[in-house]
């Protein structure tokens, strides 16, 4: 199961990252988003090599027991070298310092080659032996990694997180900490050695392939690298779906408070039966403004002094503080129906409904402060309680 996700995921990087190769001849220096593509390219690569399946396709011999391991090491690192590379290029631009870096990265690969190469390996089933006189260097390759591995990742996440805390909310921001969960799922990843350097140490022997732990946070940083540094590509059409759900819910939960003022001024609707023909977020609209009619309709039912006496009867009867401007506004539109019903009218003017004073909130706002107002309409015998109370 995870070997497959790790599969899958790898797919999803490899198209992921050749699409922000694509997008950088628009939007980035095409160095820059070389880096990052040479990131996944090499993470996800690193993957593969070092999955069951990739090791029974080489079968036995000098390429499973040599090839494979020092690969999957080395693309690791080239990995780290490469999100390193990438953060420079784009905290610093072009005046970023690379060389330095990128040979530290090349001597640490170099290093950790000779080292894999002295400890002479040799595959004995799912485990990798080494002889006495090779387990030092064996000890050496893995210490090697560990260092350039952990320090190197640590320095990431602190950038990442930096600037995704500074960063104003929005995409880049989601993408940030998109990239600062993959990045620190990679420092999980590269700290699990620590368990094969203590088994090495006592055994002179580790497993040949990734156990569950390690596969779990393979298939964790490449998904949320990948996300990360895709977000440009998909995240418009998930907040669109996003946006339809939400405005789909506000429209079904005000259905309430719609359908009591349908009902008092039936003239409200503007084509009944049809309300979801333009989509939820039309649909919410016009809900809203046929809402706004219903009480324009009954301006002149509302009854001025009536507000201040529900609000006080509201407290007394232990309505939370936070519902108790949406209970008022309810109370009022209660009551107004009732004197519609009766034929009692007001002074106009006097007695306009509250979130009517909000003439320049947009159609969001009022869907929210609507939302409060029907949910307390709903609780029909608080609002008949507290209308009781406050006419009396």
């Amino acid at each position: 199961m995870i070997e497959t996700l790790a599969y899958h995921l790898c797919l999803v990087g490899f198209a992921g990252f050749g699409y922000k190769l694509v997008e950088a001849r628009r939007s980035q220096p095409v160095r820059t988003m070389w880096f990052l593509a040479g990131f996944g390219i090499c993470i996800a690569t690193g993957i593969l090599v070092l999955t069951p399946a990739m090791a029974a396709l080489a079968g036995q011999g000098p390429v499973a027991e040599w090839v494979l391991s020092l690969a999957g090491d080395e693309l690791k690192l080239g990995a780290i070298g490469f999100a390193v590379a990438f953060t420079q290029s784009v905290w610093r631009g072009e005046g970023a310092r690379l060389a330095p870096h990128a040979l530290f990265t090349g001597a640490t690969m170099v290093v950790l080659a000779a080292c894999f190469v002295l400890s002479s390996p040799r595959r004995v089933g799912d485990d990798t032996v080494f002889a006495d006189a090779g387990l030092p260097f064996a000890l050496a390759d893995k210490l090697v990694f560990l260092a350039y591995s952990l320090i190197s990742l640590g320095l990431l996440i602190a950038v990442f997180a930096r600037s995704a805390w500074h960063a104003d909310p929005g995409p880049l921001r989601t993408g940030l900490w998109l990239l600062v969960v993959g990045v620190g799922a990679a420092f999980a990843w590269t700290f699990w050695d620590i368990d094969d350097v203590r088994q090495l140490a006592q055994t002179a022997r580790i497993g040949a392939r990734e156990d569950l732990p390690s596969s779990v946070l393979a298939a964790t940083t490449i998904g949320f690298v990948t996300a990360g540094a895709t977000l440009s590509a998909w995240s418009p059409a998930v907040t669109s779906v996003i946006g339809r759900v939400r405005a789909y819910r506000a429209y079904r939960r005000i259905e309430p408070l719609w359908t009591a003022l349908r009902a008092a001024v039936p003239g409200i609707a503007l084509d009944p039966g049809r309300e979801l023909t333009g989509g939820a977020e039309f649909a919410l609209y016009r809900r809203v403004i046929e809402i706004r009619d219903g009480h324009l309709a009954l301006r002149a039912h509302f009854d001025p002094d009536l507000p201040a006496r529900a609000e006080t009867a509201a407290r007394r009867a232990g309505v939370p503080e936070a519902e108790v401007a949406p209970t008022v506004e309810a109370v009022t539109l209660a009551a107004a129906i009732e004197a519609g019903r009766q034929g009692r009218r007001f002074e106009p003017g006097e007695g306009e409904a509250g979130y009517l004073a909000e003439a320049d909130a947009d159609v969001e706002a009022e869907a929210a402060w609507l939302v409060r107002v029907s949910r307390a309409w709903q609780r029909g015998a608080v609002v008949d309680r507290v209308r009781t109370s406050a006419l009396g």
